[in-house]
């Protein structure tokens, strides 16, 4: 996340820090959405995330018409070969997302989540060539071995899970380092065509017979909320904002998501997941911290 905030147009201002804070926040509380959507529907996973992937990308494409009006389509054409790329990466991320979700309990994919700061740091050093910022490599041990406790002590489904988990937190760190890379990216078409591809992909492997209404209506409010209206409230909020307290903000979203399947489903986290939750989050926290702190301090130093 903190790789989206730093790719916006524009130095983050005192003006407006509270509407920042509101947007982000809120942001996060619709991502943290998305274990509920998924336990609250009876469906195939095919069917589940093709739906799903139909109304986020029309969601998005609202979006994208929104932003540029009559130059909706240059919009889309100047994402470039870099987006071309981007597409199918994205596209994996989503599946992994919601793939993992119906296979292991929510607080674990939000566990694997919550080390994407470090994975991404460690793919920006790895590609071009972004030095880590110190505390990177201990808060990543620490958040590894919390990580390792979890996975440690996980049944053979969950191990499934998690590795889509960790598929998906690979796959959006890459996309959110090439769009450090690649700043003409605009991510709102990519991710409008990335989830259409998704789609296209399920769609063989969808039911052959319609959800009913009410599905579809919770299939409409899981793409719309946890994709467009989420990544538009990140957006907008993270331009009043420094990237790392955005980025800490947002970290809402792993507190929330378990907490709304257990009050809904009764659906507790093993004491392994505690555990080394609490380890990824410290070392998630710490790390986040230190980052807002640097920020705060090369402000009043300009």
């Amino acid at each position: 996340m903190e790789e989206i905030v730093k790719g916006i147009p524009g130095n983050p201002v005192k003006r407006g820090h509270a509407y920042g804070l509101v947007l982000v926040a809120a942001s996060a509380f619709f991502w943290s959405t998305a274990g509920f959507f998924v336990r609250l529907l009876d469906l195939d996973v095919w069917t589940m995330i093709g739906w799903r992937s139909i109304f986020a990308s029309l969601a998005l494409l609202l979006i994208v018409v929104m932003q540029h009006r009559h130059r909706s389509a240059w919009a889309f054409r100047a994402i470039g070969w870099p987006g071309l790329i981007a597409i199918p990466i994205s596209a994996l991320s989503m599946l992994g997302y919601v793939v993992a979700l119906k296979l292991t309990t929510v607080a674990n994919v939000m566990i694997v989540y919550a080390m994407i700061p470090f994975v991404s740091a460690g793919i920006a050093f790895w590609w071009i060539g972004e030095r880590t910022r110190r505390g990177v490599l201990p808060a990543s041990a620490v958040a590894l071995f919390g990580i390792i406790i979890m996975v440690g002590a996980a049944p053979r489904q969950d191990l499934a899970g998690n590795a889509m988990a960790l598929l998906m937190t690979v796959t959006l760190a890459v996309v959110l380092v090439m769009a450090r890379r690649y700043p003409s990216i605009s991510m709102a078409p990519v991710n409008c065509l990335a989830a259409a591809l998704v789609a296209l992909v399920c769609w063989p492997l969808m039911a052959t017979t319609l959800p009913s209404w009410q599905e579809l209506l919770i299939l409409a409010l899981f793409g719309v909320t946890t994709t467009a209206l989420a990544y538009m409230l990140f957006l907008t909020g993270g331009r009043h904002l420094p990237s790392s307290e955005a980025s800490l903000v947002a970290l809402l979203d792993v507190v929330l998501a378990p907490l709304w399947v257990w009050l809904a489903f009764s659906e507790r986290p093993d004491r392994a997941a505690f555990i080394g939750g609490g380890f990824v989050l410290a070392a998630v926290v710490w790390y986040l911290l230190g980052e807002l702190h640097q920020s705060r301090t090369a402000t009043r130093l300009r």
